[in-house]
């Protein structure tokens, strides 16, 4: 039998130990959550020398990172780059949108999909992903295509990174990056979850600029995952990129306890006269957006993706999701686009990407702007 000196010893031990592992954790994890304006400042310089369509040269480089690895163009018209800085922390920064016709089709390529399934996307390559526990979560299949190409190549680069000690990833993308950075993150923690990357790797993600990635379901899923700090969302008021994909919400939409399921049962008790003429606008109001919900399938969804094999020899179109409610995902960061703002960048009906450039950005987030004349138009 333990005597009771003996108990109150092991407690101590075993307390002690686990105060310990706690120290270690904190003091060897070197991303802390919540947005910090110099860290996003930072990745945007780094994202910023990817060279896309609103590549400008005389943007700021980066000052506490340094390009490891560029990856080959893949998928349609993707590319990742991976930093690290001197205290050992990795950024996995992905490519925006390229003037290559390619990239273009992957932005329409605009039909869900769910966010926990496979997809056939080459003759060599079966995509079996999990973004989202929720069954009703679904995301943007052309940027899905996109994280199924990079994960592939990205997941042996953060071992190799992780088999030297560092654990700790900043995941940028700007405008099409951005999305797929969110979409990304998902995917990364999803198998954190399942066992397959291990649960001490810590990602930290910034969309900048980006579209809506997926319906309201995977944006609950992806925020309750990251709510503690772990994902943004940053966003120029006056940017029109983050207003797309066009979003369409049905009666299907809405949670399963929901009074449309009891407009019909309602309908039944009311006198003969006013259930035909409730009836008719209860479906003249029901009835369009599912309609638009069904030509956006089939033409944002099956012609594309049946006429995309030579990009992607074998690609097999998956079963869609019947839904196109898109909405912004993850925390917000609202940068303002005030008066002082449109001082500099005014509204002009043909430079459509005035808002979206790295320039108006840097110069909400903190004053800093390039000469306007050394600004390449797109």
């Amino acid at each position: 039998m333990v005597q009771p000196y003996l108990k109150d010893k092991m407690k101590k031990i075993v307390l002690t130990l686990i105060h310990l592992f706690i120290i270690q954790i904190v003091f060897s994890q070197k991303l802390t959550p919540g947005f910090d304006s110099d860290e996003y400042f930072e990745l945007l310089k780094i994202s910023s020398q990817q060279g896309d369509s609103i590549y400008n040269p005389d943007l700021p480089l980066p000052e506490k990172h340094s390009r490891i690895y560029r990856s080959p163009v893949m998928g349609l018209d993707n590319r990742w780059e991976l930093w690290e800085s001197e205290d050992s922390v990795g950024v996995i920064s992905i490519r925006g949108t390229t003037t290559n016709q390619l990239s273009w089709v992957e932005n329409f390529f605009c039909a869900m999909v769910p966010a926990t399934g496979k997809i056939k996307l080459s003759d060599d390559f079966l995509f079996d992903y999990k973004l989202a526990t929720d069954k009703d979560a679904a995301v943007h299949i052309g940027w899905l295509t996109a994280v199924g190409f990079l994960g592939r190549d990205i997941l042996p680069k953060i071992d190799s990174l992780r088999s030297k000690g560092i654990e700790d990833f900043l995941i940028i993308g700007h405008s099409q990056g951005g999305s797929v950075a969110t979409l990304l993150a998902a995917y990364l923690e999803n198998l954190k979850s399942k066992g397959d990357l291990a649960s001490s790797i810590n990602f930290k993600t910034y969309s900048s600029a980006g579209p809506k990635p997926g319906n309201l379901y995977f944006a609950y899923d992806f925020e309750a995952l990251t709510q503690n700090g772990w994902a943004f969302n940053v966003v120029n008021t006056a940017d029109w990129v983050p207003e797309g994909p066009f979003s369409i919400q049905t009666t299907d939409d809405y949670n399963a306890s929901n009074p449309f399921k009891l407009v019909d049962d309602g309908l039944k008790q009311l006198p003969f006269k006013q259930r035909i003429v409730l009836s008719r606008i209860y479906k003249n109001l029901e009835t369009p957006p599912k309609k638009a919900n069904k030509r956006y399938q089939k033409y944002l969804g099956k012609i594309i993706g049946n006429n995309i094999q030579e990009a992607l020899p074998g690609f097999e179109m998956p079963e869609l999701y019947n839904s196109n409610n898109y909405v912004r995902t993850g925390r917000q960061v609202i940068l303002y686009a005030n008066e002082e703002y449109f001082k500099i960048f005014p509204e002009k009906t043909d430079q459509i990407w005035n808002h979206h450039m790295f320039e108006a950005y840097f110069f909400l987030l903190n004053g800093t702007i390039v000469p306007m004349d050394k600004i390449k138009s797109n």
